[in-house]
C-alpha cells in the first residue's frame, strides 16, 4: 500500500486548510551549504530550524511535500503536558529524579510555546484548558490516582471533578468524573506550525518544499543529502521526518525504522454552531480527551466548530463510511449534535513508538533525529527542538537524558508487526469495555 498517496489522500479535506492562506516556497534546485541541515518541515524540523537560527546557525530545511502538510497541520490542536507514556511510566523506566526533570522539561515547553506565540506574533487560536474525562467508574478512579501521583512526585496540581462541577466544563451525561490541567491546552496547529516557518525563514532559514531527502552520505567533516534536483552539503543533520521517513525517504535511516509505527487517526468537523448550542456543549472551551485506550478527543474550533477526533487504524486502510462512523461516535458524546451534518473529514498518519516513549537522540556522529511523538506532538516537538539545538551547540544534557529512555521495536518485522500490533490493540479494546 501506497503510504505517501493515502497520507496525502486523507488530508485533503482538512478544516485547518481552509483557516489559512499558504506560502508557496521554492524547491531545492541546486547544490548548496549550511551549517546545519532539517530534513522535514513539520512542527519539530520548523522548531529546531527556528531554534539553531537564533543561535546563529546557518540552516536548510528540506520538506518532501508542503511545509505541515502532514501530521504537524491536521492534528486535533491538543497542546498537552507530559508524554504519551505516562509520567509514572518515566518516574518508574529513569527514576524518580530523572522523571522530575522531564517533566518540569514538559512544562517548559508549554511556556516556550506561549512565549513563541508572543514573540512572533502567531495567530493560532489558544486556548489554555484542558479536561481529561472518564466514561466508568473504574476509570475515574485512574484519574484520581493520576492526581494523586502527580502532586506527592511531581508537585502538579489538577482539580478532579464530578457531577455539576464536571456538567460546568462539558455538556454530557457519557462521562462521569474529569481531570483538570491547568497546563494544558489547544489551538490551530497548521497557523501554529506556519507561524513557526515565518519565523524561521526571517531569522534566515532557507525552506525548500516539495524536495524529499533521497539519499544521505558522509563526506570528509560534512553530510551530503540529495534531492532530486540538489544536494546540500551540511556539518550537522537533523532528521525530524517522522512516519514520512519511512515512505518517502526509507533509504535515509533505516535503523530507526522499527521503532516507530504509522497509525491512522481521523478527525470531523461541524460547520460553525450557534453560540447557544456551543457554549452548552463546551461551556469553558476547553479541549477534552478520555483515558480509554482506544480514545476520543474534541474541542471547538474559534469559529464555534465541533472538532472530534478518534478512531484509529494499525493497518493503514481507511475504516469504511468514516464520515458517518465518526459523526455516531460524536453523536454518542452529543446527542444535541444528532441534526448537525459534518462539513470535513480527514486523517493522517501520527508516528507512535512501542511504549509511546519519546525517541530522540544520536543516530551517528552529526546526525539527530527525532520521532515517537504518539500524538503528543503539538507541544513535545517544541521541546525536542529545544534538545537537539542544545546538542547541536555543544550541550547534550537533556538529550542524553531521552536517550536514556529504552526503545523497543515493534515485534515481527516488516510480515508481521500490524498483525500482533492489532492483537495488543484488540485486548486494549476488551479492557476498556470491561471496565
Amino acid at each position: 500500500m501506497d503510504l505517501a498517496y493515502l497520507n496525502q489522500n486523507l488530508g485533503k479535506d482538512c478544516y485547518y486548510e481552509t483557516t489559512v492562506t499558504r506560502q508557496d516556497w521554492p524547491s531545492l534546485q541546486s547544490d548548496t551549504v549550511a551549517d546545519v541541515l532539517v530534513v522535514g518541515g513539520g512542527l519539530a524540523g520548523l522548531s529546531t530550524a527556528l531554534e539553531l537560527a537564533e543561535q546563529g546557525q546557518e540552516v536548510v530545511v528540506l520538506e518532501a511535500q508542503q511545509l505541515c502538510g502532514h501530521a504537524s497541520g491536521r492534528n486535533g490542536g491538543q497542546a498537552i503536558s507530559g508524554f504519551a507514556c505516562g509520567q509514572a511510566w518515566l518516574d518508574q523506566h529513569l527514576g524518580l529524579k530523572a522523571g522530575q526533570e522531564l517533566w518540569q522539561l514538559s512544562l517548559a515547553s508549554l511556556q516556550w510555546m506561549q512565549e513563541r506565540m508572543r514573540r512572533y506574533a502567531i495567530e493560532c487560536e489558544p486556548v489554555w484548558s484542558y479536561i481529561t474525562v472518564a466514561d466508568r467508574r473504574r476509570k475515574a478512579l485512574a484519574l484520581q490516582q493520576e492526581q494523586a501521583y502527580m502532586l506527592k512526585n511531581h508537585g502538579h496540581r489538577m482539580q478532579y471533578v464530578e457531577g455539576s462541577e464536571l456538567q460546568a466544563h462539558i455538556g454530557s451525561q457519557r462521562y462521569v468524573a474529569g481531570l483538570i490541567d491547568p497546563a494544558s491546552g489547544h489551538l490551530n496547529p497548521l497557523r501554529y506550525g506556519l507561524g513557526l516557518a515565518q519565523a524561521a525563514a526571517a531569522a534566515g532559514v532557507r525552506l525548500f518544499e516539495h524536495s524529499p531527502a533521497q539519499s544521505m552520505e558522509r563526506s570528509g567533516e560534512h553530510w551530503v543529502v540529495r534531492s532530486a534536483q540538489g544536494h546540500v552539503r551540511a556539518r550537522q543533520v537533523v532528521l525530524a521526518g517522522n512516519c514520512g521517513l519511512l515512505w518517502q525517504a526509507p533509504g535515509l535511516a533505516p535503523r530507526l525504522h522499527a521503532r516507530i509505527m504509522p497509525v491512522g487517526t481521523y478527525i470531523v468537523a461541524t460547520p460553525p454552531l450557534s453560540d447557544e448550542l456551543a457554549n452548552s456543549l463546551l461551556p469553558t472551551q476547553a479541549a477534552v480527551c478520555d483515558n480509554n485506550f482506544v480514545l476520543d478527543y474534541f474541542r471547538l474550533a474559534a469559529d464555534k466548530r465541533m472538532l472530534f477526533g478518534g478512531r484509529v487504524s494499525y493497518t493503514a486502510a481507511t475504516p469504511s463510511d468514516l464520515t458517518e462512523t465518526m459523526r455516531q461516535r460524536m453523536v454518542q458524546v452529543f446527542p444535541a449534535l444528532a441534526d448537525t451534518p459534518v462539513a470535513h473529514t480527514w486523517g493522517g498518519f501520527v508516528d507512535i513508538s512501542r511504549d509511546r516513549a519519546p525517541d530522540w537522540g544520536q543516530l551517528a556522529p552529526g546526525v539527530f533525529f527525532m520521532q515517537g511523538f504518539s500524538g503528543h506532538g503539538v507541544a513535545a516537538t517544541t521541546l525536542a527542538g529545544r534538545v537537539v539545538s542544545q546538542a547541536i551547540g555543544g550541550d547534550t544534557t537533556a538529550l542524553a537524558l531521552f536517550q536514556r529512555i529504552r526503545q523497543n521495536p515493534f515485534p515481527g518485522g516488516p510480515a508481521m508487526r500490524i498483525p500482533l500490533l492489532l492483537l495488543g490493540t484488540s485486548y486494549y479494546r476488551l479492557l476498556d469495555w470491561l471496565s
